[in-house]
């Protein structure tokens, strides 16, 4: 059995941090995977004033995942990380040094093997509300839904150029970085969830723009479609902090894939424990901090 740990949307919250990195050390888990929106978000000034005057990769995630390599040594897991939509692309150059560290694994648009499968990473999310659009894109066409910002507005500081901004889809991207991979032996760590699923429901009831109503389900369709055309063996997902609320479950099955969300609406750590070979044996916890 290969034990792994699932989390996301932590969003700079350093307690559930603290108890994620005290349920590493209790229970030595192979690997740790974490789905997105690590860092606090932008308006949120709480580490800024509380912690300390560096970033938070810096000032904290670096380390309290030293810690972890420090009292694991050899039995301290791989860590597989991307960035969700309200992660700046500026945090990335503290990402990236901690990789270079061996504190975690950097998967966006990249891929890693672990266990005895393929991992893959993708940040992307289709277009929304919020005005931070470094990891959004286009889904599969370049509608936007109504109450939604174009990823074209907004604030970028990812360096692409106009067109790469207008046209690129997840679809497209998704296919470029899967083109190469064995279906079943894949785990998709994605921060958006697929559309139309228990993983996606968002609290929109009655809520219309221009009298248009919303759709409630706001995941993609490019990765509900590529989940479908080329079943992997588990995805999992976060950004939508109620879905497990609402619907009330963690996961759901598209096929034969089991999907997986690490995120949640309340003040609690959620935490996915599964085994990459037995993913019908999956428990989630909501561990208080």
């Amino acid at each position: 059995m290969a034990l792994a740990f699932f989390t996301s949307d932590l969003h700079g919250r350093t307690a559930r941090y603290r108890a994620l990195c005290d349920v590493i050390v209790a229970e030595r888990p192979g690997a740790v995977f974490l789905g997105g929106d690590l860092l606090p978000h932008g308006m949120d000034r709480a580490w800024d004033e509380q912690e300390s005057q560096q970033g938070f990769v810096e000032g904290f995630l670096t380390p309290a995942f030293s810690a972890v390599q420090r009292i694991l040594q050899e039995a301290a897991p791989r860590v597989f990380l991307i960035l969700g939509n309200d992660d700046p692309f500026s945090c990335l150059e503290g990402i990236l040094a901690g990789e270079q560290r061996g504190l975690w694994t950097y998967l966006h648009r990249r891929r890693a093997s672990w266990a005895g499968c393929e991992i893959y990473g993708y940040n992307c999310v289709p277009p929304t509300p919020f005005l931070l659009k470094d990891w959004e894109r286009y889904d599969v066409s370049r509608y936007v839904p109504p109450g939604c910002i174009s990823p074209e507005e907004g604030r970028r500081g990812d360096g692409l150029t106009d067109r790469e901004v207008r046209w690129t889809t997840i679809g497209e991207e998704l296919d470029e970085l899967l083109a190469a991979s064995d279906p079943e032996r894949s785990i998709l760590l994605l921060h958006s969830p697929p559309h139309e699923t228990k993983l996606d429901r968002a609290a929109l009831d009655g809520r219309s723009v221009d009298h248009v109503p919303l759709d409630v389900h706001v995941g993609s369709i490019a990765i509900k479609r590529r989940i479908l055309a080329h079943p992997p063996r588990l995805t999992l997902h976060g950004h939508i902090h109620e879905s497990a609320r609402l619907t009330g479950d963690w996961r759901d099955r598209l096929g034969p894939t089991h999907a997986f969300t690490g995120a949640h609406h309340g003040p609690e750590l959620a935490l996915v424990r599964f085994d990459p070979d037995d993913p019908e044996s999956a428990t989630r916890e909501l561990i208080t901090v």
